[in-house]
């Protein structure tokens, strides 16, 4: 008897930001700070990018507004980035 495999339907989200941090110390803050509020995100910087990139991924949804309000309490620019 032939039978149908399932597939696994789980989808990753991921969001790109645009940021103004300039050191690995405060990226690792922001890191923390992020992990605390939305311990199911990994979220990682690429400071080598021209855009200082913060990526976000998520099983669930990414609360974008979020994540820039972060932003402007801090006083750091995070922007999303439309791709």
């Amino acid at each position: 008897m032939k039978t149908n495999e399932q597939l696994n339907t789980t989808s990753t989200i991921v969001e790109i930001f645009k940021t103004n941090v300039g050191s690995q110390q405060l990226a690792n803050k922001i890191v923390n700070d992020l992990n605390q509020l939305y311990p199911d995100y990994i979220i990682n910087f690429d400071l080598e990018d021209c855009d200082k990139v913060l990526r976000i991924e998520s099983d669930n949804s990414i609360h974008i507004s979020r994540i820039i309000d972060y932003g402007n309490s801090n006083n750091i620019q995070i922007e999303l980035i439309d791709y």
